[in-house]
């Protein structure tokens, strides 16, 4: 199926995004409506709940956050609607609901592990925003849910979706159309600001502080947390290898068709700015797998200077020519002798410093193909086990760049190899009684 048949037939147009008539029998018939909510709306959740919203016979039932102005960003695309979504302040609460089918969980990634684990134990379908989980244990633990619960999670990595990139991966691996492919290059650029000193304050009246740390470990609250920041936390975030660079490492290792690592290394650290960010503003890492072929990832939160024309991208070296992508669902294919010889251009904007929707309007074929699993139609395009081994990529970096030393690790399952300091970052110490496993 080209492009155009793709688009045509799922009724997702990639510039300006139509949405075709739909009948009321048959897949799109009211019995097949998915119902959905969504946890953490202040931003990227706002934004999967407009957009899941917009897919044919799709609903959203709930919004869950529990900071005022969060709750208004998630009502707002809703304003005008017949039913507007009910809001539930606690997760724990919202669960238990009987008439919904899957949760979207857009929080801060400290939670979207847990989160997907009680989502799935109370017979949820689950579509969990990048990373999969705050730690490498959790990826497992979220692997081991599924099984136990047998739901569908689906993580958000959606350039898994992308009908150009399904297509380059079908050219690079079963056509061989560069020859052996051994190697990913792949980098981000951004123009992130200093976040300041942070100052211990008293917890806004419109937050909730206690559900928004929720598993993690009880901290004091600063000026300099919420909404944003926490990213480059470590108590509650995952580093720009996680926020950002999970999209173009899984990019590279599914084109090379690896797994789990033999080897990773990081250098890097906080050099832009002097202040509370306590994870790498810039971060070069290298990732070694024992079938001959690597990947590298370069991120620079602080500078956004181009790489190869481009904030963000990913490059598949072969043996007989490479694969180059912008960032998008576009690519270009040279020859051993660096000729063009194929070029597919996407028709979205590609914006790093965008934190809601960086691909534009893309996302939606990855929204739709976690809905057509949820009614029974598809197969995930990025099941949990992939999004784990992609994430855990991120997460060993972290660990690589935090003790500062090499990675030497399990080809079949990524677990760290004798080195007792590197491994006891392998998981985390949870608040006592937030926590389902």
């Amino acid at each position: 199926m080209n492009r155009r048949q793709f688009i045509r037939n799922s009724g997702v147009a990639a510039a300006g995004i139509t949405f075709l008539n739909f009948p009321v029998f048959g897949k799109n018939a009211p019995s097949n409506k998915v119902v959905l909510a969504v946890m953490g709306t202040n931003s990227r959740g706002a934004y999967l709940a407009e957009n899941f919203a917009k897919l044919p016979n799709v609903e959203i039932a709930y919004i869950c956050d529990i900071e005022e102005q969060a709750i208004a960003n998630g009502l707002k695309p809703f304003a005008t609607a017949s039913r507007k979504p009910i809001v539930v302040k606690d997760i724990r609460e919202l669960v238990k609901k009987q008439d919904f089918d899957a949760l979207v969980i857009a929080g801060p990634d400290h939670w979207h592990a847990p989160a997907s684990i009680l989502a799935a134990s109370h017979g949820k379908h689950v579509y969990v925003e990048k990373p999969c989980g705050h730690n490498a244990r959790e990826g497992e633990l979220l692997i081991a849910a599924q099984k136990k619960y047998n739901k569908l999670i689906q993580m958000g990595n959606q350039r898994r979706s992308m009908p150009n990139l399904q297509e380059a991966v079908r050219l690079v691996r079963e056509e061989k159309i560069i020859g052996n492919a051994y190697f990913g290059k792949s980098w981000y650029a951004n123009n992130r600001t200093s976040i300041g000193i942070g100052k211990k304050v008293p917890v806004p009246s419109t937050l909730d502080w206690d559900l928004w740390q929720g598993p993690a470990p009880r901290v004091d609250y600063k000026d300099n947390y919420v909404h944003y920041n926490w990213h480059w936390f470590w108590h509650w975030g995952t580093a720009e290898t996680c926020n950002n660079g999970t999209h173009e490492i899984d990019c590279c290792r599914w084109f090379l068709g690896t797994d789990f690592p033999t080897q990773v290394t990081s250098a890097g650290g906080r050099y832009a700015f002097k202040d509370d960010w306590e994870t790498p503003d810039t971060q070069v890492v290298n990732f070694e797998f024992g079938n001959n072929k690597a990947i590298t990832w370069e991120g620079r939160s602080c500078n956004k200077f181009p790489v190869e024309g481009s904030g963000r991208g990913f490059i598949i070296y072969g043996d007989n020519g490479t694969l180059h992508n912008r960032g998008n669902d576009d690519y270009k294919i040279y020859d051993a002798s660096n000729k063009l010889i194929k070029e597919v251009v996407s028709d979205a904007k590609n914006d790093t410093t965008n934190p809601v929707a960086g691909s534009g309007n893309l996302d939606m074929y990855h929204l739709q193909n976690f809905a057509e699993a949820v009614r029974g139609n598809a197969k995930l395009n990025s099941p949990i086990e992939e999004g784990h081994k992609s994430v855990l990529l991120c997460h060993l970096a972290n660990i690589a760049q935090r003790t500062r030393t090499t990675l030497n690790t399990n080809p079949t399952n990524g677990h760290i190899i004798n080195n007792s300091k590197a491994e006891k970052l392998w998981g985390r110490k949870y608040e006592k009684g937030w926590m389902w496993e």
